[in-house]
């Protein structure tokens, strides 16, 4: 029984480990560092069912009174009677006849001091709100508000949001790649045992018959995954031509399978993508051929990273990856969580929710996976550095489907336009200031910010000063002149025309 993990251990090296994405630390303590003072119990009471209804409304997560952001232990000076207070706000706080999914509400004494300690799950059924009817959910470590009409579940989603926490019939900790957990348990904290690891990130947990697993436990560490989930699994199709014929046109030319546990997963199936992103010889800078992958790397690492992660494993579907002529298509099973949308992802603001928490909370803590959210944001920021077409988004009844394109941004003209300026090394930005001027067009600020789409001056004086010092942007208006002209002909002055882009000289 020495690998339970008791309680305060475990509050104790969560503690340790700091705030993130499903950990916040909140003081009962206020006021300047020599006079600190009891803080309101009133108040103390808002975080706490402010911080819980947001993590039930996101991926879940653990709250702690008493503590400071930088994981000081400072403790609760208040009296028993607020402290029952405080620890009741998870019913007082909450909208009348709603229930949070709680794992832990309790009081514990840390370092001989009073804190106070909850954990909650994600919710599977409904929408969690506060007292005042408000609902909250987690962004970027951040709680936030948000619109309950955003976040209405549908029925046929809340069985896969349940499927990785529940428990398996069955299963032991002999069923589980005991060296890799190893490797990950004295990573967290050296010495911690594999019981204890698996209990400490949620994984798993004692019961009167000894240690329970989780679905995610097998799902990401099993040694023979065939016998928990026969599609864990990535199918990689490569297609000749541009459209998946069928019959007498099936046009598949190769067709290989990937399996294995989620760890052996996002290994092997970037060994078996990468033949995909076969290089292509380009005419660079300097007037130098140069080899580059069709795709980014990364753009498809991480597309695939979040296929697997994000994927509903309660279906019977594996991941399938089309690779065209002109395209890859990576296919997740299961549709977008009913509490996103497309146009969530597409304003890449790092909007986020997990159908599977307790998976993305080990790949993220294993740094597997960076900030949760910013995955959508890094690919297309990935294919525009390199110029090549958006991203396309597609969600269905059973799929989400993420398109990567290997064809530029730019149309034969440009890109026989920007050949002319090939032995400069410019930025992204630079050429889309050069394209303005492709059939001798005269440019104006507003032109240029929009091109770049911002509205940074900074970013606007770096490229445009860059340009003008390589003699290919040359000023046809200065400033004081604009300000003149848009006087006289009552117009924004920053739609007058300043530059003019110079062919280069050979």
């Amino acid at each position: 029984m020495s690998d339970i993990l008791q309680l305060n251990e475990r509050v104790k090296n969560a503690i340790l480990v700091g705030e993130s994405d499903f950990r916040e630390f909140k003081s009962a303590l206020e006021g300047r560092p020599d006079n600190k003072k009891p803080r309101l119990v009133k108040k103390i009471c808002e975080d706490i069912a402010e911080g819980l209804v947001a993590f039930a409304n996101t991926d879940g997560g653990e709250l702690f009174i008493g503590v400071e952001d930088d994981t000081t232990i400072t403790g609760i000076p208040h009296s028993e009677e607020d402290i029952q207070i405080m620890l009741n706000a998870v019913n007082t706080h909450i909208l009348e006849g709603q229930f949070l999914p709680l794992i832990y509400s309790l009081k514990l004494i840390v370092e001989n001091k009073v804190i106070l300690f909850f954990q909650v799950d994600k919710g599977t059924s409904e929408i969690y709100q506060l007292s005042d009817g408000r609902v909250l959910v987690r962004k970027d470590k951040r709680t936030v508000p948000a619109n309950i009409r955003r976040l209405q579940f549908e029925r046929q989603e809340i069985k896969s949001r349940e499927y990785d926490r529940q428990f398996a019939d069955g299963a032991s900790v002999s069923d589980l790649d005991l060296s890799l957990i190893q490797t990950l348990a004295n990573n967290f904290l050296k010495g911690m045992t594999v019981e204890k690891y698996l209990q400490q990130i949620g994984l798993a947990e004692y019961s009167i018959n000894g240690l329970v697993l989780r679905h995610a436990a097998l799902l990401l560490f099993a040694k023979d995954i065939q016998k928990w989930h026969p599609r864990s699994q990535v199918r990689y199709l490569k297609v000749s031509g541009t459209i998946l014929g069928s019959g007498d046109k099936y046009n598949v030319v190769s067709d290989e399978i990937v399996q294995g546990n989620i760890f052996e997963l996002i290994i092997k199936s970037w060994e078996a993508l990468r033949p995909f992103l076969a290089y292509k010889t380009v005419f660079g800078a300097n007037s130098k051929f140069e080899q580059k992958y069709i795709y980014p790397e990364d753009a498809c690492r991480e597309a695939l990273l979040n296929a697997i992660a994000h994927r509903d494993y309660l279906s019977h579907n594996g991941i399938e990856v089309y690779i065209f002529d002109d395209r890859m298509e990576i296919k997740s099973p299961g549709a977008l969580l009913s509490t996103l949308t497309v146009q969530d992802l597409l304003t890449l603001d790092n909007r986020h929710e997990s159908r599977n928490p307790k998976i993305t909370y080990v790949l993220k803590i294993n740094k597997f996976m960076r900030e949760i959210g910013e995955g959508m944001k890094r690919i297309f920021s990935l294919m525009q550095e390199n110029e090549l077409e958006k991203p396309k988004l597609y969600s269905n009844t059973s799929w989400f489907t993420v398109t990567l394109f290997n064809q530029s941004v730019y149309s034969d003209k440009q890109t026989e336009f920007l050949k002319l300026y090939a032995k400069y090394e410019l930025t992204p930005n630079q050429k889309k200031i050069i394209l303005l001027g492709i059939d001798g067009k005269e440019l104006a600020p507003f032109d240029i910010y929009k091109a770049m789409n911002t509205k940074d001056r900074n970013t606007y004086d770096t490229e445009v000063s860059g340009l003008r010092k390589i003699g290919i942007l040359e000023e046809i208006r200065t400033n004081p002149s604009a300000a003149l002209y848009a006087k006289q002909y009552k117009m924004d002055k920053q739609k007058v025309f300043r530059f003019k882009v110079l062919h280069p000289i050979k």
